[in-house]
């Protein structure tokens, strides 16, 4: 009696009410699930192999994997990587092996966050897809060959599914309409604020509409300031230690590299509105000032120590300006990477030419021994000498002079490159000279 009264009492969420009953009814994944996509091809065939289904939040990969096994009279057995273990991995295999030898069906595992498992958890999997106990559906918003094992993931086709997009979001809450019998009670702007914010989330989006059909009174109409009350804000979908850090800070890398200024801005800004910490950013730019800026513009350093500095005094949010600052001035300076080859060039000479000492001219002879042996004979003071240059070489002897610094002809470093050039041509005469000299 209390279940018929509670069922009879309690709508069922509007998200749910408006799963999809037929593949055809998934919105936006029509490359994946449409008749001649790979998964409607293979349930128009009747055989069906592990696959991994790879999306962000709210693309339909649960409500693909049970649309599969209906289709394919197939068992539903459904885990989360999150709550489950090695036992509820044993149950389920076992069940499934009865279920096969007893009743002659087979068993669609959907493992939903299934790079939560770790490689033991994951290689548990192998015989029982192996052997076709399971198959096996896994979901995850993370990137497979990242997060799952090789072998595991050998055996698996992997299938991406697209974030939702506007005209996504507008068939759904089209849908949602025509369950509820009303239009949803928001104007233009807000409607179109609730697709951004939804951020690819069919499921979201759902249940931000089911909120605002709760909230708004009899003639309300609901507009972009009184949604933002209702949800508050939504952090986008980012996890900071997995793929969405990856992915944004090397947008953010490219971008400055690329001197896109506006691209730099924005991919900062949305690594500081998913909650990063800005001293990562600024390590990250930091090293960027040196490595992709270098000395064609040599107060690009200066800038990010200062900007860091500033950061560490102000604090957010006042201090989150300073990040923004140096991301525009990073992606707008020159860029060189000349002292940066330079290092590697430097250290591969290094290594291939072992422990060879300095030439003895250049060392000091700071005891009686060191003087007889000719340290410091024939040393020349630069700054006494004509030009303030001697033309000594400095590299050990039987090591040929070598050009590891190559800078590039812009920005400061063409600066550079003129002094490089004045000081191999004074180099050679004075050369030159002292060969005549001693001739």
């Amino acid at each position: 009696m209390e279940e018929t009264l509670f069922s009879s009492t309690v709508k069922r969420p509007l998200a749910d009410r408006l799963r999809p009953k037929t593949l055809e009814e998934v919105v936006g994944q029509d490359h994946i699930v449409g008749e001649n996509a790979p998964l409607g091809r293979m349930v128009r065939s009747g055989k069906i192999s592990s696959f991994i289904l790879w999306g962000p939040p709210g693309c339909g990969k649960t409500t693909i994997a049970r649309l599969i096994a209906e289709n394919t009279k197939l068992y539903f057995e459904q885990i989360s990587a999150v709550f489950s273990g090695v036992a509820d991995l044993k149950r389920v295999f076992q069940y499934a092996q009865e279920r096969r030898a007893h009743q002659g069906q087979g068993t669609l595992l959907f493992v939903d966050e299934i790079h939560r498992f770790n490689k033991s958890q994951q290689d548990g999997f192998l015989p029982y897809v192996e052997d076709g106990t399971i198959i096996l559906v896994g979901a995850t918003t993370e990137n497979p060959s990242f997060e799952l094992n090789a072998a595991l993931l050998s055996r698996c086709q992997v299938f991406v599914l697209n974030r939702l997009s506007t005209e996504n979001f507008e068939e759904l809450l089209q849908r949602a309409e025509k369950e509820e019998g009303r239009k949803l009670p928001v104007d233009e702007e807000a409607r179109d604020f609730m697709k951004e914010i939804a951020d690819g989330d069919g499921r979201y989006i759902l249940n931000l509409a089911e909120s605002v059909w709760n909230y708004a009174q009899n003639g309300e109409i609901f507009n972009k300031d009184s949604i933002v009350k209702i949800i508050r804000s939504r952090a986008p979908v980012y996890d900071k230690g997995r793929d969405g850090h990856y992915n944004l800070i090397s947008a953010v890398h490219k971008s400055l590299r690329g001197s896109d200024v506006d691209a730099a801005l924005y991919w900062v800004a949305r690594m500081l509105e998913s909650g990063e910490d800005p001293k990562y950013l600024l390590r990250r730019m930091t090293r960027f000032a040196v490595e992709d800026v270098s000395l064609a513009d040599p107060q690009a350093i200066v800038q990010a120590i200062a900007c860091w500095e500033t950061y560490d005094r102000l604090g957010s949010p006042e201090g989150d300006l300073a990040i923004m600052q140096l991301a525009a001035y990073l992606a707008t300076a020159p860029k060189s990477v000349g002292v940066y080859k330079a290092m590697y060039a430097a250290r591969d000479l290094a290594r291939r030419t072992g422990s060879l000492m300095p030439p003895k001219n250049i060392l000091n002879a700071p005891t009686k021994l060191m003087k007889q042996l000719g340290y410091g004979d024939g040393y020349e003071y630069d700054p006494d000498c004509e030009d303030g240059f001697s033309g000594a070489n400095y590299f050990p002897d039987g090591v040929a002079r070598v050009k590891l610094y190559h800078p590039a002809d812009r920005g400061f470093e063409r600066e550079i490159k003129k002094r490089i050039e004045y000081f191999d041509r004074l180099r050679a005469e004075k050369q030159r000279a002292k060969g005549q000299k001693h001739d």
